[in-house]
């Protein structure tokens, strides 16, 4: 099936006229297609999110999902280091990780060192004045939760954060790393063994073994190359606004729409969507 989410919709259909009569998922924002090689070339010229999708077992019953940047629209290692007037050296560093240039436990120690005195309060400050949900978040968990999935938020990020995303958004557990401190202030350091890509993949598993499924019957979406193992790992992996290598490697990407278009991807349809 090829899956087609765009701003105009209506006019991305009048471009795709002969390659079949298209099936509106939601009128004038998403559709789908029957798959053929030409069709998929031609709809590579629309302006909008194009994907190849299996019919079968299309709707996933376990949803993983990545925080910064993902579920949310910021990178909170980034905005804690504002506090300390340290965000473009951190944000540089955030920067290379998430485009697999280093290795994602060092650059997270790297990054975590530099904030060693920080004040807890800053925590706080952070998550009210910064950490916003990603347009769809809601909507998306709901949804999913309505129709019988299972959703988790994994995080290469901190559980102070994590904890009140997945609270706010209706996820039903977290993953993330834990920040030390010694009960006023940073320590610089953070609880081993850091949570990264391996970690992330090994919740996929885990969650899928919990519930007696494949992985095959999961959603996993994310931005960075710490993403990439549980979004190949996952029946329906998601590159989400991501890096150029991680969207280049992911078997579907979103590059124009929110997360409700991984509703869309999975053929839900308005009517079935619970807004939020």
């Amino acid at each position: 099936m090829l899956n087609v989410i765009a701003k105009d919709a209506r006019l991305a259909a009048q471009q795709l006229r002969g390659f079949g009569e298209p099936d509106w998922l939601s009128p004038g924002r998403a559709f789908d297609l029957p798959f053929a090689e030409r069709a998929l070339e031609a709809a590579r010229a629309i302006e909008g999110d194009v994907n190849v999708v299996a019919v079968a077992g299309r709707r996933k019953t376990l949803l993983v999902a990545d925080m910064d940047s993902t579920v949310i629209t910021c990178e909170c290692l980034d905005e804690l280091a504002d506090q300390a007037g340290l965000k473009p050296r951190v944000a540089a560093i955030t920067e290379r990780a998430m485009r697999g240039e280093i290795a994602f436990a060092t650059a997270l120690r790297e990054r975590v060192a530099l904030l060693k005195g920080l004040p807890l309060d800053a925590l706080a400050r952070t998550y009210a004045e910064r950490v916003r949900l990603d347009a769809g978040a809601k909507t998306l968990v709901a949804t999913m939760k309505r129709h019988g999935a299972r959703a988790v938020l994994v995080s290469g990020g901190f559980a102070y954060f994590a904890s009140r995303v997945a609270a706010e958004a209706g996820f039903d557990d977290f993953r993330a790393n834990a920040l030390l401190d010694d009960g006023r202030a940073l320590t610089g350091t953070v609880r081993e063994p850091v949570l990264g890509r391996e970690a992330k993949l090994a919740t996929l598993e885990a969650e899928a073994a919990r519930m007696g499924i494949a992985t095959a019957e999961a959603l996993c979406v994310g931005d960075g190359a710490n993403d990439l193992d549980m979004i190949r790992r996952a029946g329906l992996g998601v590159a989400y606004h991501a890096k150029p290598a991680v969207a280049a490697a992911a078997p579907a990407r979103i590059d124009c729409g929110d997360l409700r278009s991984l509703l869309y991807l999975q053929g839900y349809r308005d009517d079935e969507i619970i807004s939020s």
